[in-house]
């Protein structure tokens, strides 16, 4: 199973050539948006990450590398049964078994922000005291969504099955339900609206720990990123995105995903390009 190749005819991640064996790390799609409770089209968001890398360089000047310098397999999309949020879950948790036993450093595409759930849960199986870091507009701390525990809104919520509240930290929150910042101010380690100053301050309290990254794209404020399903205004910049992922990098970071990118929502295509942009940043800086 995880020798499987992209079922699309377009390019792997700016064509990677390395092979799974070879490979530090794997890029693998989640094109999942089952759940989706407002504009759905998050399902071709990996395809068109991958697709829209062939306009990056090679070269990273924030990073001062090249993306031939490091040894990362793009496994493509899963192939996920239409319509099952829990089968698919099943799916994703299998494949992400196999890429971290083989000591591999994960990397996702999504697909909605639910389909994070699967390598959360491996993740925390491997470390412990795991620390997930959100990164997104919403708090996604309901328990569930018009009866569904299993949503992409609740998906922080039903990763506290493995991961310590006390080790999960929200950054810039700005939309969910009263109950949910109530509970998030009790519980968890929340930080609303803002990213860059909150994730300096507690990379101290953090380092040396592992650390699961999962990102929603709608994090970024729509005028730079509006190619996702629930856009929520008062987000941080394309520049403080990038930024992100340097601070991040200081971290033992054992896993990363970015989700809810939905390409048919961006003719502009600066969305894609963006996720394209920052997933390069992650190789060059996160796979060691």
């Amino acid at each position: 199973m995880h020798f499987f190749n992209p079922s699309y005819s377009g390019h792997a991640f700016f064509e990677a050539q390395s092979t799974y064996e070879d490979a530090r790390a794997v890029i693998y799609g989640m094109p999942m948006d089952w759940t989706t409770s407002f504009r759905p089209g998050s399902r071709f968001g990996p395809t068109r990450i991958r697709e829209v890398s062939i306009n990056l360089e090679d070269y990273s000047p924030y990073a001062d590398r090249e993306l031939g310098e490091v040894a990362y397999f793009d496994a493509g999309d899963i192939p996920l049964p239409f319509g099952s949020a829990q089968r698919s879950l099943q799916v994703i948790e299998e494949y992400v078994r196999k890429v971290v036993a083989d000591g591999k450093f994960p990397i996702g595409l999504g697909g909605e922000h639910l389909v994070s759930l699967a390598p959360i849960k491996v993740m925390a199986e491997k470390y412990p005291d795991l620390v997930l870091i959100h990164i997104d507009a919403h708090t996604d701390l309901r328990e569930e969504m018009e009866g569904e525990a299993l949503s992409h809104s609740a998906v922080i919520r039903r990763a506290l099955d493995y991961v310590k509240p006390e080790n999960v930290y929200q950054f810039g929150i700005r939309s969910g339900l009263k109950e949910e910042f109530e509970f998030a101010k009790k519980h968890l380690h929340l930080y609303k609206f803002k990213v860059i100053e909150p994730l300096k301050e507690c990379l101290e309290e953090l380092k040396d720990r592992p650390v699961y990254v999962t990102y929603d794209i709608d994090a970024i404020d729509p005028a730079y990123a509006p190619g996702t399903g629930t856009a929520e205004p008062g987000g941080i910049t394309a520049a403080e995105a990038i930024e992100s992922i340097y601070l991040l990098s200081q971290l033992n970071v054992v896993g990363f995903d970015l989700v809810e990118v939905a390409p048919v929502l961006d003719q502009s295509e600066r969305t894609q390009i963006l996720a394209s942009k920052m997933i390069r940043e992650v190789i060059l800086t996160m796979v060691k």
